[in-house]
């Protein structure tokens, strides 16, 4: 007779529990999985899908105004509802719900809409419910943070942010990170007066420095308005919608305001007080190279351990788990360094491998190639928006340790460069790879003469 009701109980429906408890019972594992809300996580929710989405949308007013450059006349003007882009949405996101739904069922996962809650080593509450594991999975992701200061109540956060009733005439948002920054080009786009407001410099930190002073400029110059090195002193309801005071005594009067102040590990009536776990900085749960917690029999991933916080890593640390746990083997560990990942602001950005900085503090010598130019696409349209595109090189290995771009499609692109660099390709193999004539892409293997050393 079984010890345990499951071998394996995970706690959080997004796209790593999914994947880990798929898996799991692939492998003949018997596996529960426990969910108080919808599948997919944040990524489909309210996350990565719904915003892709909302950023297609956004930037097609830029194509129709670019479309008249190349012939076409549209006469009467284009006209955007905002209540049918977010009902469409909404309609995909339910249809990936039960897309997922129907890969956890299909593989044999029992599946508990209930909140879990964490009693001890293998005892978990689902529900009405109380089951006993071998294993739990922790796989809650994160949450939206919001700072402490007056009338910060007011905020919305990312997770409400795609619901609205009606579309804003003038968005405050307060934040320097992707989530913010994307934001800020999607209403933008929307034609939406915008203002974003951050206590840095410089937005999107931890990126390359040149790619965030360029993209701050392409930004500006469509139009959105930043208030760098200020906070949010305090926020007011108004006539017109809030009133936001900035540490300046600087005031905004807006319809609405949007928090994008970061995230935090969703650990909210988890139990974790009756387990033993090591928390690190930021919140984060401390693990092993087995994921394991403090407590072994206790596993977690993605968001909450405090790896990147992208959908891909949390899937490839569920396969790597699944891996160690389940078919005992020694599967490598994941690269953290070579991680490609975008902005879907306008224009797109999209990196792997090292910034500049990095680079400079981990290798002798390093060879810097940039090239910014004006897409073909910009030149009918009288667009003057710029691409940029930068290879980062180790000068001793000859290696390519960082690519990084901003334009059009940069996400499509820097997937494929991501190989390469994982790959551990020199700058010569750049050069001696034949490009693909005319194409932005083809810029990354014709770039001959280094910028800066």
């Amino acid at each position: 007779m079984a010890k345990h009701d499951y071998d394996l109980v995970v706690i959080g429906g997004g796209s790593g529990g999914v994947r880990a408890a798929r898996m799991a019972a692939k492998q003949g594992a018997r596996v529960a999985l426990a969910e108080q809300s919808r599948l997919g996580g944040t990524c489909v929710n309210v996350g990565c899908v719904p915003k892709k989405l909302y950023a297609y949308a956004s930037h097609f007013a830029t194509s129709f105004r670019q479309s008249e450059g190349f012939g076409w006349s549209l006469s009467p003007s284009p006209s955007f509802e905002w209540s049918r882009l977010r009902d469409n949405t909404a309609r995909e996101i339910e249809r990936l719900n039960g897309i997922y739904r129907n890969l956890l069922v299909n593989a044999g996962v029992e599946l508990f809409e209930a909140h879990a809650f964490i009693e001890g080593p293998h005892l978990v509450r689902i529900g009405e419910h109380r089951v006993s594991a071998e294993r739990i999975l922790i796989a809650t992701g994160g949450k939206p943070w919001r700072p402490d200061f007056p009338g910060a109540e007011r905020m919305l956060d990312s997770n409400r942010i795609f619901s609205l009733e009606r579309l804003p005439r003038r968005l405050a948002i307060y934040g320097g990170g992707y989530i913010a920054v994307e934001f800020a080009s999607i209403f933008s786009g929307l034609g939406v007066e915008v203002t974003l407001v951050y206590r840095g410099e410089l937005f999107l930190r931890g990126f390359d420095h040149e790619v965030r002073e360029f993209v701050r400029d392409e930004m500006m110059r469509k139009g959105v308005d930043f208030r760098f090195g200020h906070s949010v002193a305090r926020i007011e309801a108004s006539e017109q919608g809030d009133r936001v005071v900035l540490d300046d005594g600087a005031e905004l009067e807006v319809d609405l305001v949007l928090g994008a102040t970061g995230r935090r590990p969703n650990f909210d009536g988890l139990g974790l007080e009756n387990l033993e776990v090591v928390l690190g900085e930021g919140g984060v749960l401390e693990v092993d190279d087995g994921y394991r917690t403090a407590t072994p029999s206790v596993l977690a991933l993605g968001d909450v351990i405090g790896t990147p916080e992208l959908t891909p890593v949390a899937i490839a640390e569920a396969m790597r788990l699944v891996a160690i746990h389940f078919e005992h083997t020694a599967p490598a560990p994941i690269d953290y360094q070579n991680v490609a990942t975008a902005v879907f602001c306008e224009p797109n950005v999209a990196t792997v491998g090292l910034t500049e900085e990095q680079a400079r503090e981990r290798c002798e010598a390093v060879r810097i190639y940039v090239t910014k130019f004006r897409p073909m696409l910009h030149t009918l349209a009288d667009d003057p928006g710029r691409c940029l595109m930068k290879l980062v090189v180790d000068d001793g290995s000859d290696k390519v340790v960082g690519a990084h771009m901003v334009g059009h499609d940069a996400g499509e692109l820097i997937q494929g460069i991501a190989i390469a660099v994982t790959a551990g390709l020199t700058k010569a193999d750049f050069d001696s790879t034949i490009g693909i004539h005319p194409t932005s892409a083809e810029e990354f293997v014709t770039l001959r003469e280094a910028t800066r050393r």
